[in-house]
């Protein structure tokens, strides 16, 4: 398929170097070699460094050393972790530990990040031991599959960087670098996915080897080709994926380069903030306590489930919210509410049953015959009706007290929050911490409304 001329102007900016390509292979064929001169494992580079998938400058290299799978998953990690220092160290590293779903060693080898991971040398996806151990049998795949479409990759790669829908972290819920490469290589060619995308439904399901083994119920469905048991889109949120069909819509329309790059957006001064929070008249609430001491992949859902319950509450407690959002920083986390009301009356309406349903209509008149209360209970279109005081009116008093710990938060931070919280209001949400987060909420716009922004100006 013919490109179009922007296309091959982002092509000519993003494709590795020879020299790049070289240079981060080279590295990789070291550090191989010193894992299996050790004896204890063999090894192998995979993710984009090992399929030539990478844009030009990403410094991202991936060495994962295959153990015996006769081995216990505590000897894996001790094993693992053991090589991968004494690896970093050989090479003069700076490095520290990490936690996915077993430990693995990070580190910065000749200015390139490097990924040191333990995993069991098993003979089939289908056999996996770890999550980890799919990966080598990824980067087969890939390299099978995608003569033709390395150029067409890099291009998926980018839109979706550019469109702010890369990356399959509990934060982004976007595309991962293996997903762009299995529907660039399934539709034919970065073009022709971006016609597919543009029709997208909920529910869409593409099994590029026909496995049709397993049900999924997630807004996009890619059966992992190496895997049947696997969705290779189920970090993929609903709102992601229609921000990428926008896209490609947008893109299909009216092709540009103003797709394949995203300028620097500075986050708003504390002055703009408040100036922008005081014209919306909303009311906004900010929580934030200490980031419990888990990887983000354990975090970032429970504040999400955090967050919906104390909006849930809110609400409940008769104070309507237009949006919430989290982030986890480095420090510490932040839940924020953006309310259409900061107090209500003392007063509020409580409907009870029928009166002709005599059980219960019984019960709710003894009850609140005996409370004080503003008015009733009266009978009002054939139910009675109660006007009590409300515990809270103010939101900000509400979001202070211990009416958090009755409701669903997450494990770890109801841990956190238990050792303090802090909630903020107004202008005094902001926070140079978060600055870039509370910017984004202020200024949220979809990626395609954001690009005409700037090109239609």
């Amino acid at each position: 398929m013919t490109r179009c001329p922007c296309e091959e102007e982002v092509l000519a900016k993003i494709r590795p170097t020879p020299e790049e390509q070289a240079y981060v292979r080279a590295i990789g064929q070291r550090l191989i070699e010193a894992v299996e001169r050790s004896g204890m494992a063999k090894a192998m580079m995979v993710g984009s460094v090992a399929r030539d998938t990478f844009v030009r400058g990403d410094r991202d290299l991936d060495i994962f050393m295959l153990f015996d799978p006769a081995l216990s998953r505590e000897e894996l990690q001790e094993q693992g972790l053991s090589l991968a220092h004494r690896i970093a160290e050989e090479f003069g590293a700076t490095w520290r530990e990490k936690y996915a779903e077993h430990p693995y060693v990070n580190a910065t080898i000749d200015s390139l990040d490097i990924d040191l991971v333990p995993c069991y040398a098993v003979p089939s996806a289908t056999e996996i031991k770890s999550a980890v151990d799919r990966t080598p049998f990824h980067t087969r795949y890939i390299l099978a599959h995608i003569d033709g479409y390395t150029d067409d990759v890099l291009l998926a790669k980018q839109f979706t960087k550019a469109g702010g829908v890369y990356g399959s972290d509990h934060m982004t819920e976007g595309f991962s670098g293996y997903l762009c490469e299995v529907l660039t290589i399934y539709y034919g060619g970065f073009r022709p996915l971006l016609l597919a995308a543009a029709r997208w439904r909920p529910g869409e399901v593409i099994d590029i080897e026909e496995h049709g083994a397993k049900r999924f119920e997630d807004p996009l469905v890619v059966i992992d080709p190496v895997d049947p048991e696997r969705n290779v889109a189920a970090a993929l949120s609903t709102s992601r994926m229609f921000e990428f069909v926008e896209l490609a819509r947008g893109y299909l329309a009216e092709p540009s380069v103003a797709f394949f790059c995203r300028p620097p957006s500075p986050p708003l001064t504390r002055e703009v903030f408040s100036r922008l929070l005081a014209a919306r008249g909303t009311h906004l609430f900010s929580i934030t306590f200490a980031t419990p001491d888990y990887t983000p992949d354990t975090v970032v859902p429970q504040l999400r489930k955090s967050a919906g319950s104390i909006r849930e509450l809110l609400e409940r407690s008769g104070f309507p919210v237009n949006r919430i959002d989290v982030c986890m920083g480095e420090e510490r986390c932040m839940l924020l509410f953006e309310l259409m009301a900061g107090t209500v009356p003392a007063m509020r309406r409580h409907i009870g049953p029928p009166v002709s349903s005599k059980g219960n209509a019984g019960k709710f008149l003894e009850k609140y015959v005996r409370e004080e209360v503003f008015a009733g209970p009266y009978v009002e279109d054939g139910r009675y009706v109660v006007e009590i005081a409300r515990p809270f009116t103010r939101a900000a008093d509400l979001l202070r007290s211990n009416a958090l710990f009755d409701v669903a938060l997450g494990k770890h931070v109801r841990g956190s929050m238990q050792q303090g919280w802090t909630v903020r209001a107004g202008a005094e949400c902001w926070d140079e911490e978060f600055a870039g987060f509370l910017s984004g909420f202020l200024e949220r716009s979809s990626p395609l409304a954001r690009i005409w922004r700037t090109t239609r100006r």
